[in-house]
């Protein structure tokens, strides 16, 4: 290159000058030089030639090589601080790119079975010779894994082989308690999680917890933990029912006592922070609230499924089994707590009686049905398992999703407000009460069930009858109604949808009901579906 600009800058004289002469002639006299249009057009393209020798020259060169891969470095090193947190570590995307694509889930949890799930039910040495006949009416020895927590061994006894296998605590008298009003067994009972986690126990996906005092319908349970990925942090449960619990607790806590759900992965998380966890929370009151403080430090929210039930109710429960969401049913708590579920039976009985209905059709228990008789302006809502209403009136699905104040909160508060669920008042017209068949036998009949509802007492009927009159109470002279349950699709669980019903014409008793899952309205003789 050097050769090339010396060469042309040699000519350039020569090119540029040529001797200034005249026709005419005058006194000598020095004359500008002027260039040529040849020179001019020469000297523009030799200039042009130069430069663009010279931008090549500096282009390829070593050193501009170095400079340039210096200035990327420093480029993506730059871009890179600005996407990622230096404390976090986390990536933030660029404004200017669209938001990530949300990928499926890996895992397929359809395979998912009981041998999956690890249980680590809470007791109290004292209280479980007689909660143990709770714990008995649901486990499957057999099929399920799990232990019960006591906080001292206590003796076997005969028959207790099928039952979940017990295990002591670990001391946890060396962390501080300072709750005035709750008992430091909530340290013992939070620790549940972690100490099942550390049993190593094989292919365990989800551990599920719950006291001595929870009924669960496990079926359904696998449903709905096999909507999840157990391979992700997951935390499933419910909150309470009683408004009060949840404003001094939390609206976003899974209830211990109604049942919780956590994934292997959280599990894990949880088993390295827990102790540590419970020094930061020496005041607060039980177990799940304990839990709940742990796992909102790992980030993990609530996923809530209304079929978990804590039940901080009292009394008469009626309300809320006949009026159950339109969702698979998980767990009921405090059943020691709440009238008998049928009239004329012992709370033992009448669980015994409950969960055999519940483990013949697991999908349909406690799922609303709503049929009309428009001709004699009748109103059928039937919980499966539990109660048939009938109603001397037309009464819209609204009103009867809405559940009847039957019962008072844990705390002893019977107003709707208190409670975090659809309440409406009892119906204050004699005339307008439904009357009751509840639940007395079930058994199958082909591929569906057969259950018989009978009739219940009421100490006022003659008081309906005369203060009503002329209008007497619905089906004054059917003592029983048999309900043909059909069983649920296999993946009801993804898309629940109230059921349907309609009523087979019989001259004789008992009254025939027919439920089951449909995508249209049903039509019978007399009676009508919604």
């Amino acid at each position: 290159m050097r050769l090339i600009l010396t060469v042309m800058l040699s000519f350039i004289p020569y090119l540029s000058h040529r001797p200034c002469s005249s026709p005419i002639s005058r006194p000598p006299r020095i004359h500008r030089c002027r260039l040529s249009r040849f020179a001019t057009a020469l000297v523009a393209t030799s200039a042009l030639l130069l430069a663009s020798v010279a931008w090549l020259s500096l282009v390829f060169s070593p050193t501009t090589s170095r400079c340039w891969n210096l200035l990327k470095d420093w480029e993506d090193t730059h871009l890179w601080n600005r996407r990622y947190h230096p404390i976090l570590h986390t990536q933030i995307p660029p404004p200017s790119l669209p938001p990530p694509i949300l990928q499926p889930r890996n895992r397929n949890e359809l395979d998912l079975s009981l041998n999956h799930l690890m249980f680590g039910i809470a007791g109290s040495s004292q209280l479980w010779e007689r909660r143990k006949e709770l714990v008995r009416l649901w486990w499957k020895p057999t099929q399920m894994r799990g232990h019960v927590w006591l906080e001292e061994q206590i003796l076997p006894q005969e028959g207790d082989d099928s039952l979940p296998p017990i295990i002591v605590s670990e001391d946890s008298s060396r962390f501080r308690y300072t709750n005035p009003t709750g008992h430091p067994s909530g340290l013992r009972i939070s620790r549940i999680a972690m100490e099942s986690f550390r049993l190593s126990l094989p292919d365990v996906r989800w551990f599920v917890l719950g006291d001595d005092d929870t009924i669960f319908n496990v079926a359904n349970l696998l449903d709905v933990l096999s909507k999840y990925d157990s391979s992700e942090m997951v935390y499933v449960g419910s909150p309470s029912e009683s408004h009060s619990a949840n404003s001094y607790f939390s609206h976003n806590m899974a209830y211990g006592g109604g049942g919780i759900a956590i994934s292997y992965p959280l599990a894990e998380a949880i088993s390295r922070i827990h102790d540590d966890c419970l020094d930061r929370y020496p005041k607060l009151y039980g177990s799940d609230d304990r839990l709940h403080a742990c796992i909102t430090e790992l980030g993990v929210p609530l996923s809530k499924e209304p079929g978990f039930h804590q039940w901080d109710i009292k009394g008469d429960a009626h309300g809320l089994l006949s009026s159950h969401p339109i969702a698979p049913f998980v767990s009921i708590h405090h059943v020691e707590a709440v009238n008998p579920l049928y009239p004329g039976l012992s709370t033992l009985d009448s669980l015994k009686l409950f969960t055999k209905a519940m483990d013949l059709d697991p999908k349909s228990v406690l799922q609303r049905s709503i049929c009309y008789d428009h001709t004699r302006r009748l109103t059928f809502s039937i919980s499966l398992g539990y109660v048939v209403q009938v109603f001397p009136n037309i009464v819209l699905p609204r009103d009867l999703e809405r559940a009847e104040l039957s019962f008072a909160a844990w705390n002893g508060l019977s107003q709707p407000n208190e409670f975090d669920v659809d309440i409406k008042l009892p119906i204050s017209s004699r005339c307008k009460k439904p009357i009751l068949f509840f639940l007395k036998e079930v058994g199958r009949e082909g591929n569906a069930t057969l259950g018989t509802y009978s009739r219940t007492l009421i100490k006022d009927d003659l008081k309906r009858k005369l203060l009503c009159f002329p209008r007497s109470p619905p089906l004054h002279k059917v003592e029983k109604i048999q309900v043909l349950g059909f069983p649920l699709s296999k993946n009801w669980h993804l898309a629940p949808r109230r059921l349907c019903c309609r009523a087979t014409p019989t001259t004789n008793e008992p009254l025939r009901l027919t439920v089951g899952q449909c995508g249209k309205i049903i039509l019978g003789s007399t009676i009508s579906s919604q």
